[in-house]
């Protein structure tokens, strides 16, 4: 089996002991954004799996749409993603 050579690091260890993977984020082409893909965007971005060029460049994200994302886990929780409270937790 050969692996790919890719810049950055193939894995990451979590604060849980886990470990996450390339192989655990989203395809490229994803298109339907449900927060748990969203929050595995943002956990690889935070634990340096992605850089933020990275991530926005392979999944077509802004600059802002992405920003708005880790504001919402940083400050409410992986539940502020997900569709229907984005009005509970938008900030006005």
């Amino acid at each position: 089996m050969y692996l790919r050579k890719i810049d950055g690091p193939r894995s990451v260890k979590l604060p849980d002991g886990t470990t996450m993977t390339r192989a655990d984020l989203p395809a490229p082409e994803t298109r339907r954004w449900v927060a748990s893909r969203k929050a595995t965007v943002v956990r690889a971005v935070a634990y340096g799996l992605l850089t933020r060029d990275e991530a926005k460049e392979t999944y077509g994200l802004s600059d802002d749409e992405l920003g708005e994302w880790e504001t919402a886990v940083r400050d409410h929780g992986e539940v502020a993603l997900k569709a229907t409270s984005l009005q509970k937790y938008r900030q006005l």
